[in-house]
Formats: structure tokens, sequence, C-alpha cells
């Protein structure tokens, strides 16, 4: 875990592509604490003239923008540890795409461990399942 989805205005490009999973991901291990060989990035571009905010296209305000979608299993992190997530997550964002509209979101997701997992799994199943083979 976590799954992330990054949409950046523009068009696809595969070097801006690799460069935003890698700081992402970067991020995420940092900030977050989250295993690197479990965090999956989707990386999706929407042209300028397609993304609006205040009904004005981004091509019409002459800027970029993002939205990152983080999901992540809930009571893993503290309030402190998801601010100081979005801080840095806009920060790096920012620097890397450039001329960023100020309304460029970031959610991180609380899923809850019973409806949330990976490989066939909930991550309360691997909860339960470490906690007994702990015992």
């Amino acid at each position: 875990m976590p799954h992330i989805n990054l949409q950046l205005s523009g068009t696809p490009d595969a070097d801006l592509s690799r460069r935003a999973a890698a700081a992402v991901a970067d991020l995420t291990v940092e900030v977050l604490g989250k295993p690197r060989e479990l965090v999956a990035v989707a990386i999706h571009y929407v042209d300028r003239p397609h993304w609006f905010i205040d009904g004005r296209s981004l091509a019409e305000w002459g800027c970029n923008a993002f939205h990152l979608d983080i999901s992540i299993t809930d009571e893993t992190n503290t309030k402190a540890e998801k601010a100081r997530y979005l801080q840095r997550m806009h920060a790096e964002l920012s620097a890397l795409i450039g001329d960023v509209h100020e309304t460029s979101y970031i959610h991180v997701i609380d899923a809850r461990a019973a409806a949330y997992g990976y490989g066939g799994l909930t991550q309360e199943q691997r909860y339960q399942t470490a906690r007994i083979a702990a015992a």
C-alpha cells in the first residue's frame, strides 16, 4: 500500500511521468513511512483546455494544475504526518510542473482496513495474520 492516482495538466510526457512517479513514491516512503515495494502510482494527463477552475480552463488561466489521490489504510498515519505530506507534496509537484494554480488538490483517503487491500487480501486480514504469527 498505498495506491496513488496523479492527474497532471498537459499532454502525456514519459520523462515527466517517470520523474513525477519517483518524487511521489519518495515522499510517500519518507513522510508516510510506506514500504516502497507497495507504492503503486498511476499517472494521467488532462489537456489544459479540458481542465477548468472557476469556469476557466487552465489554458485560459495560463497555468498548470495537479490532483493527487492517495489511498492509505486508516489509522496508519497521524494528522501531523498527513499535513506534512500535503505540504511537501504540493511543493514537490509545483516545482516539477511549474506555474501551478493554487487550486491543485491532494486527497489522502483513509480507507478502512476491512475494505482495502492488495493481492486478494484485505489489510485487516494481513494485520490479523501478522498478529497471530507474532504470538
